[in-house]
């Protein structure tokens, strides 16, 4: 075995590329506040590799929030298509201002002025409050490029973890746990199903 697990993942990724119908990049992201009460939610994934598994959002959003006070998170990936899922667990770390400009600079310039006009997880009083919002930005940014916010960047999951699951007739299930070595490298073996 003793694979490198980015190449697996990269490898399974590029199947389910082909073969997901709706966002391959789709993954459940799981964070955690101070004292351990725990909340998922779905992110999209934008970047994965050996500094880890990367995803964007709002740093005043609840999970925004719950990683700045507890930065332990775990993520699941889930390809029905492909009868597989990636799990992974790990430390969650911020991006820096670079990176997080330049995935920013390459959204739709609709999702950058959204980012503006968005409180995300904040209590919102009516949909059209919101829109009213993204009219007076969207005014505001005419002609122009629309910068990141401040409170806005990205997050990578770090891994100490990660488990590759495929279904297998008869609830047979194939899963491979890669665990990070301290010294560097990963040691792999297998779990029952």
């Amino acid at each position: 075995m003793a694979e490198d697990p980015f190449a697996l993942f990269d490898s399974w990724f590029a199947e389910a590329r082909e073969s997901e119908p709706n966002d391959p990049g789709a993954m459940a992201i799981a964070t955690a506040t101070a004292d351990g009460r725990p909340s998922a939610r779905m992110v999209l994934l934008r970047k994965a590799g050996p500094a880890g598994f990367g995803f964007f959002t709002n740093l005043d959003s609840r999970k925004g929030g719950e990683i700045a006070a507890n930065p332990h998170g775990a993520l699941c990936i889930h390809w029905k298509s492909l009868r597989r899922q990636v799990r992974a667990e790990g430390r969650l770390e911020q991006v820096g201002d670079a990176e997080a400009d330049e995935y920013f600079a390459g959204r739709a310039r609709p999702s950058r002025i959204g980012s503006w006009a968005s409180d995300q997880s904040r209590p919102l009083e009516s949909r059209e409050l919101f829109l009213e919002r993204y009219a007076e930005v969207e005014a505001r940014f005419e002609g122009r490029d629309v910068p990141r916010p401040p409170r806005w960047s990205g997050f990578r999951l770090v891994p100490d973890v990660i488990e590759f699951w495929a279904d297998r007739e008869h609830r047979l299930h194939e899963r491979r746990l890669f665990t990070r070595l301290p010294e560097g490298g990963w040691n792999e073996g297998l779990l029952y199903p």
